[in-house]
């Protein structure tokens, strides 16, 4: 599966510290999640989908649809 982790990072000027930081975990471990090398937690993808605002479909590569979905 072709995640879309360092595309939206770059399109958004974060560097993988600064979103590290945001997702309360080390640089490495982001740095894997991004290479395919470490597994990323639900809930984890959870918050990069919000703060990206984007979808989980979209963030995965299962779709090219970028925008969120409505909140219920």
């Amino acid at each position: 599966m072709e995640l879309r982790l360092k595309e939206l990072r770059k399109e958004r000027s974060i560097t993988q510290v600064e979103l590290s930081h945001r997702l309360n975990i080390g640089q490495n471990t982001y740095s894997q999640y991004e290479t395919g090398k470490r597994e990323i937690p639900l809930e984890t993808l959870v918050q990069l989908a919000q703060i990206y605002d984007t979808s989980l479909d979209y963030l995965v590569g299962l779709t090219d649809y970028d925008l969120p979905y409505p909140h219920k």
